[in-house]
């Protein structure tokens, strides 16, 4: 295993079509936007996803998910605690131990802050930083009611619901979203993070939709268009994030009203001298 030894910044370009990319529950789980009608996608949502490529992967995952929990922990603290406990007397040795196990702590970092360590809380900063991700332009959101053909549970009396209830479900007619981060190498060196877990960092990403497939997101809506991947000379980077992430400008083609595909865009990387991305097609 080889330890990081280059800055590296990426964007992940996503398309969303008719499709819920991220509900929010303040809001009726209706698809994320903000005040301009820019669609959102939470830096937890994006996480929680590269999460669950990492454990498809065959990597060992902390923040598992319930439905795919594969050591049979109901909770974060059973986790900690069964893996760990030998440990709980020295922190820097716990928060070694933890990195060593779990490829999503040694990547995104935790705090270890649980009733059962008894006032004994770690804190491990992770390389690996995700933005919230922000439509290229705004999105339109449609909402359906939806009947349902059969009760969930016995009707006991006439006052209850009917069969034909109404719902609703919501999705963006179509978004293009950029998923933006970096990998710190200074952090990396404190986690133990390696070149081999930037190298499933990046597949992660290619892969993101990847077996999340839901009612909310039907195979097919959800795509990984391109994944721009920069790797800089140098530990501190040669280029600031900001800079390297406004490289890459994506413009709506002149003759388009409305976008409704990648297509509808044109992809725009202005060179940065001696740094050149890897682009790569999503899965």
């Amino acid at each position: 295993m080889s330890t990081l030894k280059n800055k590296i910044d990426f964007i992940a370009l996503v398309s969303v079509t008719r499709a819920n990319s991220n509900g929010d529950p303040l809001n009726g789980n209706r698809p994320r936007t903000d005040y301009d009608g820019y669609g959102e996608m939470s830096d937890v949502c994006v996480k929680r996803k590269i999460r669950n490529r990492m454990q498809d992967l065959g990597n060992a995952i902390f923040v598992q998910s319930e439905d795919r929990c594969d050591d049979g922990c109901g909770s974060l603290s059973e986790r900690a605690s069964a893996a760990l406990k030998e440990y709980s007397k020295d922190r820097e040795k716990y928060a070694r131990a933890a990195c060593a196990k779990w490829l999503d702590v040694r990547s995104f970092g935790q705090v270890f802050a649980f009733k059962d360590n008894k006032g004994f809380s770690v804190g491990v900063r992770g390389p690996v930083s995700v933005h919230q991700a922000v439509s290229v332009s705004p999105v339109d959101i449609e909402s359906l009611q939806i009947t349902k053909s059969v009760n969930g549970e016995k009707k006991e009396k006439e006052e209850n619901r009917a069969s034909d209830t109404m719902g609703m479900k919501h999705f963006v007619r179509f978004g293009l979203y950029q998923i933006k981060g970096s990998i710190n190498v200074q952090l990396a060196e404190k986690t133990g993070f390696t070149e081999e877990d930037a190298a499933t960092v990046k597949e992660c990403l290619r892969t993101l939709f990847v077996n999340d497939v839901s009612s909310a997101r039907p195979d097919g809506s959800m795509e990984v268009v391109k994944v721009y991947w920069w790797r800089h000379n140098c530990k501190e980077g040669q280029y600031s994030s900001a800079k390297v992430h406004r490289s890459l400008e994506i413009r709506q083609k002149e003759n388009v009203v409305t976008p409704g595909c990648p297509e509808d865009y044109d992809y725009i990387l202005h060179p940065l001298a001696g740094l050149e991305p890897e682009v790569m097609d999503g899965v």
